[in-house]
């Protein structure tokens, strides 16, 4: 009596494939699940986001994850992190030297995009065949939507032509979802942290700060609000941070005090 198959090497070709690209894109967002913002540093999340995306969507040979401030028409790069140096350079292209590109369009659009011949794209005349001529062919970009914003774009890319069907995107598009709240709550907390380091750092020159207004009153006998002013007024001139401004001013106050000091 001939058994029924008993492992996955007895499935069909189609069905084993399909299996196997199910457990790369599970694994995937089990790794972003698992990520732990809190430990990880934006860019470090950035690019293990992108190592997944290069696991997790079938074909990829890289992929990149770039945050991007979009606003009408225009984008602007906040953050971006690549899997490997090729997806860098592709990046460096497409953000720096020519501005289009499958991200800018999938962010801008909020759509999934693909090509599958980058030197013949018409979609971007100039990054394509620059693209093309690395040896990079095929490309998939996902834009990282959240209910009221998108933030950004995974792309990902293929050295052979025709390589991201439909189904690769499916795939892709139900990667990025939990990657959008993954890369959101990441920028959040960097944004959080630059904002306390921000407010320590004014903590911490507010003495120096009361310190120069208190001598340009002494010396002028202005008000504080006055006196404030003409702190910024100088910081403005000499195109020099405030802080910076009143540490010059009470040094040399410090410095005038000790010489006195020392004279017979």
């Amino acid at each position: 009596m001939t058994g029924l198959p008993s492992g996955p090497e007895q499935l069909p070709p189609a069905l084993a494939l399909e299996q196997a690209e199910a457990a790369d894109l599970q694994a995937g967002i089990a790794g972003l699940a698992g990520l732990a913002t809190d430990a990880l540093g934006l860019d470090a999340l950035l690019a293990r986001v992108a190592t997944f995306a290069t696991d997790a969507i079938p074909g990829a040979d890289g992929a990149g994850v770039t945050l991007l401030k979009v606003d009408g028409g225009q984008h602007e790069v906040e953050a971006r992190a690549a899997s490997a140096p090729f997806v860098a350079e592709i990046d460096e292209i497409q953000y720096e030297v020519v501005r289009e590109g499958p991200c800018i369009t999938a962010a801008l659009e909020g759509r999934t995009v693909r090509s599958s011949s980058l030197g013949g794209e018409k979609m971007w005349p100039r990054f394509g065949p620059r693209v093309g001529r690395m040896g990079v062919h095929s490309a998939l970009s996902l834009p990282l939507l959240l209910p009221d914003q998108v933030i950004g774009a995974i792309n990902v890319y293929a050295r052979e032509k025709d390589v991201f069907d439909e189904h690769a995107a499916r795939l892709g598009e139900l990667f990025a979802v939990p990657a959008a709240v993954a890369v959101r709550n990441a920028q959040v907390l960097a944004q959080a942290r630059t904002l306390a380091a921000q407010l320590q750092r004014a903590l911490s020159t507010r003495p120096v700060i009361d310190q120069a207004i208190g001598l340009l009153r002494g010396r002028s006998g202005a008000t504080a609000e006055e006196a404030f002013a003409r702190l910024r007024e100088i910081s403005q001139t000499e195109h020099v941070k405030l802080a910076d401004v009143d540490e010059r001013i009470v040094d040399e106050a410090v410095r005038r005090a000790r010489a006195r000091h020392r004279e017979p």
